[in-house]
């Protein structure tokens, strides 16, 4: 008598045990080095005309207008290694009062607490510094 052997079921449970392998890794090995980002953000602006000082606290993703400039900072991270933790965030900056369809944002890059000087926001009357973010 000859024994047939059932190999679809048996594929189909090493497909399972890889799959349920494989979830359990990528769950457990990444947990640590994903960023999970803030909820608000707050920001220091300066008008250089009238040497006035305002402190704005934005939602993440929400666009905010500010006299003429519409601020929305889309990430906002804290470092979870250092003993002073490094502030980064994304920020997206429109000066309202340019009319010039060829230059959509002002500044559009990543932005950081402790050096604002690495990505400097250029604009001739305001300056935007990240101050920190928190949940």
């Amino acid at each position: 008598m000859l024994l047939k052997k059932n190999t679809i079921a048996g594929k189909i449970k090493i497909y399972f045990l890889v799959y349920i392998v494989s979830q359990f890794l990528n769950s457990n090995l990444y947990s640590d080095t994903k960023k999970n980002s803030e909820i608000f953000a707050d920001l220091n602006v300066l008008d250089k005309v009238s040497s006035k000082s305002s402190n704005i606290t934005l939602k993440i993703g929400e666009e905010t207008e500010f006299q003429n400039l519409l601020i929305k900072v889309l990430k906002c991270f804290n470092s979870k290694f250092d003993d002073e933790p490094e502030v980064t965030a994304y920020m997206q900056v429109r000066d309202l009062t340019n009319k010039d369809k060829d230059k959509v944002f002002f500044f559009n890059d990543w932005t950081f607490a402790s050096s604002p000087s690495i990505r400097p926001f250029d604009h001739p009357v305001y300056d935007i510094w990240l101050r920190k973010c928190y949940s």
